[in-house]
């Protein structure tokens, strides 16, 4: 992973911890996510990787899931996005 050297460390760090608890569920269905940005706006930016990448579920597992646990674990947050979501 690349981030911008801006970024940081620490809050990337808090956000990695926090996917890190989704990824086995993720990983059961042939998913994955990769963090690819957190922007100055405090927006996290996520690759959908296998599964998450074409299922037409994946933006409630985004927003109901995936979200919902990184800014309960880093509330300085504000939205999490997937650059590549499927939009139906």
């Amino acid at each position: 992973m690349t981030l911008r050297p801006d970024i940081d460390t620490t809050l990337v760090d808090q956000v990695e911890s926090a996917l890190d608890s989704l990824r086995p569920y993720l990983r059961a269905d042939g998913g994955e996510v990769r963090l690819l940005d957190i922007t100055p706006d405090m927006v996290v930016e996520l690759e959908l990787l296998g599964a998450c990448g074409t299922c037409p579920m994946s933006m409630m597992t985004l927003r109901a899931g995936i979200e919902q646990a990184v800014k309960r674990s880093v509330p300085v947050i504000s939205r999490v996005e997937a650059v590549n979501a499927m939009v139906p």
